[in-house]
């Protein structure tokens, strides 16, 4: 297939070089001129993914519309926040023909839209059957590194959803196939609150029992919101979501976890981000869950507590002591 990248971070440049692998004609699309350049000269993606040399035949752009015009699928690799400005910039071109294939994992703040939402508004073009979104544990430090990882392809078509996996498939990357794009798509969005919490709990000095709760109680919270937004409740048990959350509350490679680590040390979140080279894409995400919870009226503490101590101040060790002092409930 020809297929195009948009988004020259650490997971668009490693999906770029998975997808050359795997024979496909690619393009990995930057918007700034200056950083396409230096990634067409050095053959490298110092700031991203340094030590791993991008193939001879990766073509590299800063040229949006050129990029999109000859690709049959679209890989959406930019962060969540900015996937509306991306596409509103290819509105008005005739997409109904390409798959659109989202890797970010997030939820847009003002509108609470999820990433193929959002898509879907910027460009009508767009045709939902060929919607789809790859999401899993999968941290490009070690995709890049043909470490074994299994992800899941999703779309509201399963012959999309098998497009993708084939699309994809490497003997280091296995994908599966899904119907449930709402749930994958939550799951990988929402498991981020939670990974926040999990380094809130590293920071503060809490240890593997405090952990394992969250991890358990946090998937109960991701369930319950994505069920009532009408995903299905199995995909919470799957790749997009126990996977993902177990691999980004755990991992030294997780953005969202080193957030919450550092809020846990006592640190202000400006400072934490403004350091920051890469996004955490849960630290809006935690504005939108809070606000959909809300709306759909889930009960959700410890996203709730999240949401507190990253945008009120509200202090790590209070928020701990209100959650293990609630009301007591039945497990199940």
């Amino acid at each position: 297939m020809t297929i195009t990248v948009l988004g020259a971070g650490s997971w668009g440049t490693t999906l770029a070089i998975l997808l050359c692998s795997g024979g496909h004609t690619v393009t990995l699309w930057t918007y700034k001129q200056e950083h396409a350049k230096n990634l067409q000269e050095t053959r490298l993606n110092s700031e991203f993914l340094p030590d791993v040399p991008l193939p001879d035949d990766l073509q590299i752009s800063g040229d949006l519309l050129s990029s999109i015009t000859r690709a049959e699928m679209i890989v959406a690799a930019t962060p969540t926040q900015y996937v509306r400005s991306v596409f509103e910039q290819i509105g008005d071109l005739d997409l109904s023909q390409k798959i659109i294939v989202n890797v970010a994992k997030g939820i847009e703040n003002k509108t609470l839209m999820t990433i193929s939402e959002i898509i879907e508004d910027c460009c009508p073009s767009v045709k939902r059957k060929l919607q789809s979104i790859l999401s899993g544990p999968s941290h490009a430090e070690e995709v890049s590194r043909n470490i074994p990882t299994a992800v899941v392809a999703a779309s509201p078509s399963i012959e999309t959803a098998k497009r993708v996996q084939h699309a994809f498939l490497a003997p280091h990357f296995r994908v599966y196939a899904s119907s449930d794009l709402r749930g994958v798509e939550l799951g990988g969005a929402l498991k981020n609150v939670i990974a926040v919490a999990a380094g809130i709990s590293d920071g503060i000095g809490f240890g593997d029992n405090t952990k394992a709760a969250l991890l358990t109680r946090g998937i109960v919270e991701i369930t319950r919101l994505g069920v009532a937004m009408g995903a299905d409740q199995n995909s919470f048990s799957g790749l997009s979501g126990i996977g993902d959350l177990f691999v980004t509350c755990m991992s030294k490679h997780s953005r969202n976890r080193y957030v919450g680590e550092q809020i846990g040390k006592g640190r202000k979140l400006d400072d934490i981000i403004n350091e920051m080279v890469m996004v955490a894409e849960g630290v809006p995400t935690t504005k939108s869950v809070y606000e959909l919870s809300a709306q759909y009226g889930i009960d959700m503490p410890i996203s709730t507590e999240v949401y507190r101590m990253l945008f009120e101040g509200k202090d790590a060790h209070e928020a701990t002591e209100e959650l293990m002092t609630r009301d007591v409930k039945i497990e199940l």
